[in-house]
């Protein structure tokens, strides 16, 4: 089978017939199966979805809704296509961007191709502004050089959905966890960005705030999360040495106030000594809490799995 569409859902009763019906248009030349998530939706979307029911339509329902990684998730582990499509329900991603991004993938070798809403029809405000400022922050911190990390439309080789886990709120970042499995070589395609033309956008403005903070913890993860010892050890003794420091100076200032006879505080009135106090206390913490996660680490069953790209 060429190709697998995966398309996760929540309330998108309206959109459903429509988007089959486009996407059969635009795939004809290629075999594929085409995958609704529904995630808890409490319209009609299932029963839609169930009447599109055929040998190239199958579906999933969540009991309640977990979220869009949640669904691309099941999605990706029942995906048989060489190549694996993921796109949005709302009609705003047009499936006739697909058959260039299958040949992006085919015939320049990439492992994955996302789209670029180059120009967007959203509010400017609520979306295309904090947009932009999340995509930059995103390839600082990455590393990957696309305009649009967020965007719904993307194509993927099938070795890649089928060792990558998506989870909490990490849809966002596909690219990132591709590129930390070992799939580097990432493209970018610009597409056509329609406006939703039915229902309402089920994201607010906290998304980007929570996606900063997903953001941290899968480059903390990226770097330290087989190695937590490197970054808390390194931390705990830097702390530890600063709190030290400042000790010995406060005893050395004392001793030589003393050896000239001149008037000077006690110890434990200077805000210094507290401050050296602090700082030596968290430095211990620190490096016990690198200790623990080492021993956390050491008895992961994941702590040697490894993506191997052949062998012999």
């Amino acid at each position: 089978m060429d190709l697998s569409v995966i398309i996760p859902l929540y309330n998108e009763a309206d959109s459903i017939p429509e988007l089959k019906a486009w996407i059969d248009r635009a795939l004809k030349d290629f075999t594929y199966e085409i995958w609704f998530v529904d995630d808890g939706s409490t319209d009609d979307s299932w029963k839609l979805i169930r009447e599109l029911e055929g040998p190239s339509v199958h579906g999933i329902r969540f009991r309640r809704n977990y979220g869009k990684s949640a669904a691309l998730f099941e999605g990706f582990a029942a995906a048989q296509g060489d190549i694996v499509i993921t796109m949005d329900a709302d009609l705003q991603d047009s499936p006739e961007e697909i058959p260039e991004m299958v040949r992006m993938i085919r015939e320049e070798g990439y492992d994955l191709v996302s789209g670029w809403k180059r120009h967007r029809k959203d509010n400017a405000f609520t979306k295309n502004i904090p947009s932009k400022l999340y995509n930059w922050t995103a390839r600082k911190v990455t590393g990957i050089r696309l305009h649009d990390m967020n965007c719904g439309i993307k194509a993927y080789r099938k070795e890649v959905v089928k060792n990558i886990e998506v989870y909490g709120e990490m849809h966002r970042y596909i690219p990132y966890l591709a590129k930390n499995a070992g799939f580097g070589k990432i493209g970018e395609k610009p597409v056509r960005h329609q406006k939703r033309k039915y229902g309402k956008s089920k994201f607010g403005m906290d998304r980007f705030v929570n996606g900063l903070l997903d953001l941290m913890s899968l480059w903390f993860l990226s770097r330290f999360g087989g190695k937590p010892m490197h970054f808390f050890g390194t931390s705990g003794i830097l702390m530890f040495l600063l709190g030290f420091v400042m000790t010995v100076w406060i005893i050395i200032a004392k001793l030589v106030h003393q050896a000239q006879d001149i008037k000077f505080r006690a110890v434990t009135d200077q805000p210094l000594f507290y401050l050296a106090l602090l700082a030596v206390v968290l430095g211990v913490m620190l490096f016990l809490a690198g200790f623990i996660g080492e021993l956390v680490t050491r008895n992961a069953s994941e702590r040697n799995a490894y993506q191997i790209k052949e062998r012999f």
